[in-house]
Order: C-alpha cells, then sequence, then structure tokens
C-alpha cells in the first residue's frame, strides 16, 4: 500500500521557519522525483520546489527561491522542505507529491496534506 504522509505544519509567524516531512511507504522512493505543492484558500494547486530521485537536480518556484529548501534522505525514504522568512502568503496547505516519468505513462502519488499558517 503506498503512502505519503506529511508532517510538520503548524501555526508560525511571519519571518519564522518551519521543516516539512514526508515519509514515504510502499513504492522504491529512490526512484521517484519527490516535490512539494501547495495550495491556499480559493487558489489553485501550485508546485513550490522539486527534487530529483537521487537528489542531484533541485527547482524552485520563484516565489520561495531563496527562502525555501527542498532535500530528501533516500535511506530513510523521506522528502523535507525547509521554509524560512516565512510571510503571510505562504499560508496553505501543502502536500507532498512522488512522480516516475515512465515511456508508456507516470506513476503519481500523493499525500494528504499538512497545514502550514503564518500568523501574527
Amino acid at each position: 500500500q503506498v503512502q505519503l504522509v506529511e508532517s510538520g505544519g503548524g501555526l508560525v509567524q511571519p519571518g519564522g521557519s518551519l521543516t516539512l516531512s514526508c515519509g514515504a511507504s510502499g513504492f522504491t522512493f529512490s526512484n521517484y522525483a519527490m516535490s512539494w505543492y501547495r495550495q491556499a484558500p480559493g487558489k489553485e494547486r501550485e508546485l513550490g520546489a522539486r527534487i530529483s530521485s537521487a537528489g542531484a537536480g533541485k527547482n524552485y518556484a520563484d516565489s520561495v527561491k531563496g527562502r525555501f529548501t527542498i532535500s530528501r534522505d533516500n535511506t530513510k525514504k523521506t522528502v523535507y522542505l525547509t521554509m524560512n522568512s516565512l510571510t503571510t502568503e505562504d499560508t496553505a496547505v501543502y502536500y507532498c507529491n512522488a512522480r516516475q516519468s515512465l515511456g508508456g505513462g507516470d506513476n503519481e502519488y500523493w499525500g494528504q496534506g499538512t497545514q502550514v499558517t503564518v500568523s501574527s
């Protein structure tokens, strides 16, 4: 059974930091690119950061570049998102995503999401 379980969300003041974790099970974690998406109230889900299967390649949305860092530990089957200098605009539900691109299509899995609220 495939599972992606996010943790680490919560309430933080503007300017603060949080680190999200996403633990994976039920698939070969090291074969999958991992991403963090987020969805704010009334907005579409958007990609925040992506990391390649081996961890060498990373991509960030312009809105988080320089403030967020994505990392992974394939031995622990976990992907992290370290978020610094948080603003109210970062308030959203954050989702973990796993994707493996194959010739005949993609395998893709989602976590259930964790709420991040930035407020004073």
